[in-house]
């Protein structure tokens, strides 16, 4: 592990959405805003910044991650997927298309995360049932829809409607 010096802004390199991104913070500086303020990727949302929310939920690694309980510097050389990774050049994915079908969204702050949760849910249980569908949002708030048209969009697209 490499010493990094408080107050000195260090360079930072890891895959970000299948390109090499590179940009300098101090080692303080949270993932989520380095995300947001640094690289520009504006759908990580940061809400509570206490890792309650779920609102900055990415992918390291494959793994589904609170960005705001992360340093920049703690990616280094890491593979990171944000919201921005799921559609296509062609639009949607599937599970973006069934959120906007079964109205799982309405102001779309808890929404970028939700999406990279379940689709680690997927990618991990392919046969996830309701309860554990339910349990993984657990994770997230959304003050908006109650959660139902999200259950619904992820049932639908996990094959269980």
């Amino acid at each position: 592990m490499r010493y990094l010096e408080a107050g000195k802004k260090h360079t930072v390199r890891f895959t970000l959405n299948g390109r090499v991104v590179e940009g300098d913070g101090e080692p303080r500086l949270l993932l989520s805003d380095f995300l947001r303020q640094t690289l520009g990727a504006f759908g990580t949302h940061v809400g509570c910044e206490h890792g309650s929310c779920g609102a900055c939920t990415i992918q390291v690694d494959g793994k589904a991650v609170r960005s705001c309980l992360l340093y920049a510097v703690q990616v280094e050389g890491k593979t990171l997927n944000t919201v921005e990774s799921l559609a296509t050049p062609d639009g949607l994915n599937d599970l973006q298309a069934a959120m906007q079908k079964h109205h799982g969204l309405q102001c779309g702050f808890c929404t970028p995360g939700i999406l990279m949760s379940l689709t680690q849910l997927r990618a991990d249980e392919p046969d996830a049932d309701e309860a554990r569908i339910r349990d993984v949002l657990s994770g997230h708030i959304c003050r908006c829809t109650g959660y139902d048209g999200i259950v619904k969009a992820a049932l639908d697209v996990f094959g269980k409607v």
